[in-house]
């Protein structure tokens, strides 16, 4: 197997030798520097939508603002994660978000971290700020692409399509797990999960066991086609699956025992 080549740099003043590849915000981590991000994570690959996680990165006696999520370290660079330059970027990223979305806790609290108190554009009444990661955690991960971007400029939006109940989505949730400022609600009403967002509802499972509803339908009958696992257990909730299969297990040892 061929050894990843190094690379030599510097990062906020340390001169490092490290492995091609990696990116900027990964090297961050490393080192304990930190950058803010709203729209990465490590799940998918990185997008680099949302602007926050900005550095100046001088190469060749040039210096640039990038997106350190998806900027590759390189061979005698050097990386200022919290620059003059790169600071302005964010701040003006910031007061973006602020003015769209200025109710939203992790907005403010950002906006606060960089020192931004109100914002000089018009304000919207919106939770979302597009930063994509729903739709393709639905569609890369999940594999459902049960929603998408629409429209583009002052209109763009993430949604089902026409705004209808979606007839693909499988209520799994993975939206709003990965939802950075909570714009996306689930909710379970008796034999229902309601996706208010999306404008969708789906069917949730009763447990055969103990009668409660504990899954979402469509999510289970996905995982019966991908894994081996056994029909009987996906019948059950996650409390009573264990009660099961702790049972088999030891109806299956008990004759050892006894013999």
């Amino acid at each position: 197997m061929n050894k990843k080549k190094m690379v030599n740099l510097i990062i906020d003043g340390r001169k490092l030798s490290v492995k091609e590849g990696m990116t900027i915000l990964e090297l961050a981590k490393q080192e304990g520097i930190y950058i803010p991000t709203l729209c990465h994570h490590e799940a998918l690959v990185p997008y680099g939508v949302c602007r926050l996680c900005v550095v100046e990165v001088i190469r060749k006696g040039w210096p640039k603002v990038v997106t350190s999520c998806n900027y590759p370290v390189k061979e005698g660079i050097e990386i200022k994660t919290a620059s003059e330059n790169a600071l302005r970027t964010r701040k003006i990223v910031i007061e973006l978000l602020l003015a769209r979305c200025p109710e939203e806790k992790k907005i403010q609290a950002l906006a606060e971290e960089l020192g931004v108190k109100e914002t000089r554009f018009r304000k919207k009444d919106d939770n979302c700020i597009l930063c994509g990661l729903c739709f393709r955690v639905c569609s890369e991960i999940i594999g459902v692409s049960a929603i998408s971007s629409v429209n583009r400029g002052a209109g763009k939006e993430v949604t089902t399509p026409f705004k209808e109940n979606s007839d693909v989505c499988i209520g799994c949730g993975a939206c709003a797990v990965v939802c950075p400022t909570g714009a996306i609600k689930i909710e379970d009403i008796k034999s229902r999960r309601r996706l208010d967002k999306w404008n969708t509802e789906v069917k949730l499972k009763k447990c055969k066991a103990c009668d409660n509803y504990f899954a979402p339908v469509p999510q289970l009958d996905s995982i019966k086609g991908k894994t081996a696992v056994l029909k009987d257990l996906l019948e059950r909730c996650p409390d009573c699956r264990r009660k099961y299969t702790s049972s088999s297990i030891t109806k299956a040892v008990e004759p050892e025992r006894k013999s």
